[in-house]
Parts: structure tokens; C-alpha cells; sequence
């Protein structure tokens, strides 16, 4: 439950910031705020584990690793694996299910090999598999499951042949391995390498629902979606295989309901036409054995519960109870027996993981401008003030409670016409300069009456947004949140120290790249999108920093080389056995010379390239040889050096 912000007058407590941010309601236990007010990390949602964030990057500074870093917690990600198994396991003994159940986790949400490494180590104890949906995620997942037959890999995404020969060749190695038939024709092509290999190929379908999907994926299912067969096409699978003796390798039912499922009601519309699909197929002589829900189960990332693109109206446990409950009725209605429950629930095993954090480098505020608002004081040119700048300073000096919006259209209407008087050239650039902070400094003081009152008018709702500072940050959008440009993707982002503070700015973030779309101005909020985000004023030579939360699926996979900011530093953290924190591993991140391989540069020509210009600039007489030198140096240096800005 939200407290009251405590007025201007009143002391600001760390309490108030967790309110603010919605630290509660986002961070479901894993974040809070501590007393000292920074941004503590509790991996297992207990207060008793706790990781403060600027200790961790203190400490990271002190390795020579600065920001922009992505921090992994390697103990969230086992504790959302274990909160997943627990939800199942109370369904399935409240609902007398006779079967168990298992998620594989598809690794194109975060295809670290850190990251799949620590699923698969992780889940070993719930019996957990993976998912892959391409042939280069086969390759890889086929040799880390060495000396793990009984792991669920099950296999989806369009098929080739030597994708399914891989898939075929892997069960010949004792693999648990399930192709999912995503269209009839690799049906033949399992057909044809199980009969070179000589073994009975476990064999998926996946079925395209007519129910369909919610919120932004709410194509990727129902009659439209990309993949999956028509009942028709499954029917002539069974015909297929009923021909060829081998229907009793029919052996999962698959669906993709969709992505981040905001709405419970599409689930239980998904798993009970799924639920139905299995049912008869078993009846048809198939051998199920498992029920594949795909993947959808959400992750609330403003925090407010809601039917909302980025948020869900259900926890993972209803979500557990209602897969649960609905295939079992449908078994038991049909007196078949109950298959292993199969999920792909990535989104809500990694999210949570992974925090980026970043610097900020500077700002841009408007209400910086100052006026006196007497004319003698705030100009001492010789040209007489026209009309429209008698009119600003008019506006500025009769603001008042009563007037702040007729203040307000007044210097609007005075802008526009010193505007068009400079564009016709009736007007200096001094006397345009003056117009300019005479309009800014009158907005900013009737946004400030706005806030002593506590009232604001609807015609000034927006100018809060519109005074909002621009705080610019040592990151790229497009590299580390590239749901975030894509698809308004809504991540929790807050300060991470100075929470003990009155945050008395309101910002957008800019990113370092020279792209007008590298910028952040939506943010979580309980009731609407915020387009503003509560900060603290910047102080000359201290570092200010920012977190953005729930980063880990799909953000590092998706991120692009814009302006070739690549990966940036990424650091594992775990809770160590006596206390405190350990650094588990270090990636470092991009250098100027590795992304400019990416691209094709030929990076060994470059510094030969500049050092022959710097001996002809030698030659020439524009350069000495130790200026040379230390120019070469220099180039060298950042070449080889991080990708993203640095402190001198």
C-alpha cells in the first residue's frame, strides 16, 4: 500500500524513495532500499541476504571496471527456478495430479553461455531441461547436456535437414531429445534420419490454436500465428505414423498461447483447448507421454498487477494451479492418463536476474534561464523592446494563483510572434535570446506555483514534461534495452544511491548514441506511464548512478552494434557461503577494435594507416616525433580500450 509523500517542509526518508520508484511492487522481494539509501539486492527475497548495488559497484571500480555494467545474480536465477518448481508441486498435490512436471528453459532469451550454464546447473535438482529453436542453439545445447539423458531438450523453430539429423543423432546418443513438427514436411525428413539411424525418434506436434494470444504477442497464436498445424495436419500425422507402426513415438502436444500473457483468462482458454487437443489424439492411439504449455507466463514489470502490456493479473502460483487444474479435469473427464506438464516460461526465469547499470554524464535543465523580470535589469541593449517581448515580461510579472494559465497562453502567444519577427529579420538574436529566457523562466514559475499548491490546471498538465530535464547516460538503448525503442518495453529504473534524498529534478534519460531515438521518457508508474523520472541534482565531480531492473531475457540477445556501442561489461555475483558478496565471473565488455571486426574493418591495417599519416605529418612539419609518438600511442590505446565512455 502506497504512504503519502511527505510535503516539501518535511524530511525525506528512504522509505519515501521505495514508494516513489515502487520498488515494492516491481521488485516482488529481490530489491529494496536500505538504511544508508541504496539499492539492496536480496536474491533469496529474505532481508536476512542482502547485496547492496553501490557497494558492488564500488567495488567493481576498484577492479577497473566501470560503468556501463550488466550485474547477474546468479542466486535470483536459481531462486526463480526453484519458485517455479514449488508452484507446480503445490498444484499438482492440491489437484491430485498423477504426473510431475518440468520446464525446459529456451535459451533465446538469454543465450549467454554463462546464463545457460547456470539454468542448466541449476535446474538439475528439479529435473529442468532446454529449449532451442534453431540449429546453432542445438549444436551448442547437445554438448553442454553431456552426462544429462534423462534433460529435456525439446527442439522447435523451423527445421532443415541436418537440423533434424542433429536432433535424430542426439537421441541415437541418449539424449531426451523431442522435435517439435512445426509444418507436415519435417515430419518426413524425422522419418527418413530415424530409419538411417535405427532408432524410434520421440516426436512432437505443434498445434495452432484457434485461441488466441494477448497484449503485443497476441498474433504469435491463434489460426494467423507463424507456426504450428491445423487439426487437419495433425490428423494426417497420425495417419502417417499409424501406417508406418510408429504412433507410439507421438509423444508431445505443444502450443505457443504467446508472450508476457497479461491476462490469466487467455492461459486457461490456451491450455484447455490444448488440454482437449491431447485427449483426443491419446484416444487416437497416439503415446503421449507430455503436454508442452510453451511459454507466456508474464513478468510484472511496473509492478502493478494489472491487465497492462507490461505487467500480468496473476502470480506464478494461480498460473501454476490453473495449467494444472484444467489438463487434469480434461484427463479425468476423458479417463486417460495424466501427462508430464511441460513449460518454456523463460521470460519469468531470467528477468529478474539481471540489472544494467550506468553513469550519468551530464544534464540539460530549461528552467536554468533567469529573469528579474525588469526590463533595465535583464537587458542592456540600445533597441527599444517590441511588443511581443513587453509582452513576456508582462506575463512574468503578473503571475499569480488565479492567473497561471492566462499567464501562461500569453507567453505562448508572445513566442510565437518574437519567432516569426526573427525569421523575418525584424528582430536581433540578443533580442530572441531575451524572448527565449523570458519564456522559459515564466514557465518555470508557474510550474512552481503548480507544485506549492499541489493543484495543477488541465490546460498546464504538461508542463512538467516539458521543463523535464535530460540527464544523459553512458549507455545505448539500442545495445541494452532494445525492447525499450522497439516496443515501449516498460522497465523499472531508478537511482541507486542517494535515496536518503528528496529527488527534486524531473528527467528523461539520453543515451550516448547521435540517434534522436536514444532516449528513455516512458517509466513505470501504479496507475498511468509516467514520462518523467524523479532524480537528484547532479554534483560537480561525484559520479550519479542509474539502474534499469528485469533485464535479463532478451535485452543482451536482441541489442544491435548502433554507433558500435557493443556488449558492455558483464559481471556475475553470488552470495558467498560467510557473508556478503563474490564475483563468480567477469566478461569484459566490447573493445573499439573488436566491434569495428564486427563490421568488417580490417583493425590490423588501421594503426599502420595512421602511423605512416603521422611520419608525412613529420616530414611536412606540422608534428614533432614525440607528438607523433604520443598520438599513436593514444590511438593504440583506445583502440584496445572499452567501447563506452570513460572517466579521464
Amino acid at each position: 500500500m502506497a504512504v503519502d509523500k511527505p510535503g516539501l517542509g518535511q524530511a525525506w526518508r528512504v522509505e519515501d524513495s521505495a514508494d516513489l520508484y515502487q520498488v515494492g511492487a516491481w521488485g516482488k522481494g529481490y530489491f529494496g532500499v536500505n538504511g544508508a539509501g541504496h539499492v539492496v539486492v536480496r536474491p533469496d527475497t529474505t532481508a536476512a541476504h542482502e547485496i547492496d548495488l553501490f557497494e558492488v559497484v564500488q567495488g567493481l571500480r576498484a577492479r577497473d571496471l566501470t560503468t556501463p555494467v550488466v550485474v547477474r545474480f546468479s542466486d535470483i536465477l536459481a531462486h526463480r527456478l526453484r519458485h517455479l518448481a514449488e508452484a507446480f508441486a503445490l498444484a499438482i498435490a492440491e489437484n491430485e495430479y498423477r504426473n510431475t512436471y518440468a520446464a525446459v528453459f529456451p535459451i533465446k532469451v538469454n543465450q549467454q553461455r554463462l546464463v545457460v550454464e547456470e539454468v542448466f546447473r541449476y535446474g538439475a535438482e528439479h529435473g529442468f531441461g532446454l529449449e532451442v529453436g534453431s540449429k546453432p542453439e542445438l549444436l551448442a545445447v547437445m554438448a553442454m547436456t553431456e552426462g544429462a539423458s534423462d534433460r529435456l531438450i525439446i527442439c522447435n523453430g523451423f527445421k532443415d535437414d541436418s537440423y533434424i539429423e542433429a536432433a535424430v543423432l542426439a537421441t541415437k546418443l541418449g539424449r531426451t531429445i523431442i522435435p517439435v513438427v512445426e509444418n507436415f514436411s519435417e515430419l518426413n525428413l524425422i522419418l527418413k534420419h530415424a530409419e538411417k539411424a535405427g532408432v524410434r525418434p520421440r516426436i512432437g506436434v505443434r498445434v495452432k490454436l484457434s485461441s488466441e494470444g494477448s497484449g503485443r504477442w497476441r498474433d504469435s497464436a491463434g489460426e494467423k500465428s507463424k507456426f504450428g498445424l491445423f487439426i487437419t495436419e495433425i490428423l494426417e500425422v497420425v495417419q502417417v505414423l499409424r501406417e508406418r507402426d510408429m504412433l507410439d513415438c507421438l509423444q508431445l502436444v505443444h502450443c505457443h498461447p504467446g508472450s508476457q500473457l497479461q491476462d490469466i483468462r487467455r492461459v486457461k482458454d490456451a491450455i484447455n483447448e490444448l488440454a482437449h487437443v491431447y485427449a483426443e489424439l491419446s484416444l487416437l492411439g497416439a503415446g503421449l507421454k507430455y503436454i508442452d504449455v510453451g511459454g507466456g507466463l508474464g513478468v510484472d514489470y511496473d509492478g502493478s498487477g494489472t491487465n497492462f502490456p507490461s505487467s500480468m493479473n496473476y502470480t506464478v502460483g494461480e498460473y501454476a494451479n490453473d495449467v494444472v487444474y484444467r489438463i487434469a479435469s480434461v484427463c479425468n473427464a476423458r479417463g486417460i492418463a495424466h501427462p508430464m506438464i511441460v513449460s518454456e516460461s523463460g521470460r519469468a526465469i531470467a528477468a529478474q536476474h539481471s540489472v544494467l547499470i550506468f553513469n550519468t554524464l551530464g544534464s540539460s535543465a530549461l528552467d536554468r534561464f533567469r529573469v528579474s523580470g525588469d526590463p533595465a535589469a535583464d537587458y542592456d541593449g540600445d533597441d527599444a523592446l517590441p511588443q511581443p517581448v513587453q509582452d513576456l515580461f508582462e506575463a512574468y510579472g503578473a503571475i499569480s494563483a488565479r492567473r497561471l494559465v492566462e499567464c501562461y497562453h500569453d507567453a505562448l502567444t508572445a513566442r510565437e510572434q518574437v519567432l516569426q519577427m526573427f525569421n523575418l529579420g525584424l528582430v536581433t538574436l540578443r533580442m530572441r535570446g531575451l524572448a527565449e529566457r523570458l519564456f522559459w523562466a515564466t514557465c518555470a514559475r508557474i510550474r512552481d506555483f503548480c507544485r506549492r499548491s499541489g493543484e495543477t490546471p488541465e490546460e498546464l498538465a504538461g508542463l512538467e514534461e516539458i521543463l523535464s530535464d535530460i540527464y544523459f547516460c553512458n549507455f545505448s538503448v539500442f545495445q541494452s534495452l532494445p525492447d525499450s525503442w522497439a516496443i515501449e518495453q516498460l522497465f523499472p529504473i531508478m537511482p541507486i544511491h542517494r535515496l536518503d534524498e528528496r529527488p527534486d529534478r524531473k528527467g528523461v534519460l539520453a543515451d550516448i548514441t547521435c540517434d534522436s531515438d536514444g532516449k528513455i521518457d516512458r517509466f513505470v508508474s501504479p496507475r498511468e506511464v509516467k514520462r518523467t523520472l524523479e532524480l537528484h541534482e547532479l554534483r560537480e565531480g561525484e559520479e550519479y548512478y542509474l539502474a534499469v531492473f528485469l533485464v535479463g531475457a532478451y535485452q543482451e540477445t536482441l541489442g544491435d552494434l548502433h554507433n558500435l556501442f557493443g556488449d558492455t561489461h558483464v559481471v556475475h555475483i553470488r552470495l558467498h557461503e560467510e557473508g556478503g558478496w563474490a564475483i563468480d565471473e567477469i566478461v569484459k565488455g566490447d573493445t573499439a577494435n573488436k566491434v569495428l571486426e564486427y563490421m568488417e574493418y580490417d583493425v590490423e591495417e588501421l594503426y599502420p594507416a595512421l602511423a605512416r599519416d603521422c611520419e608525412r605529418a613529420i616530414r611536412d612539419g606540422r608534428m614533432t616525433i614525440g607528438e607523433s609518438q604520443a598520438l599513436k600511442r593514444f590511438y593504440e590505446g583506445e583502440l584496445n580500450g572499452y567501447a563506452y565512455l570513460e572517466p579521464a
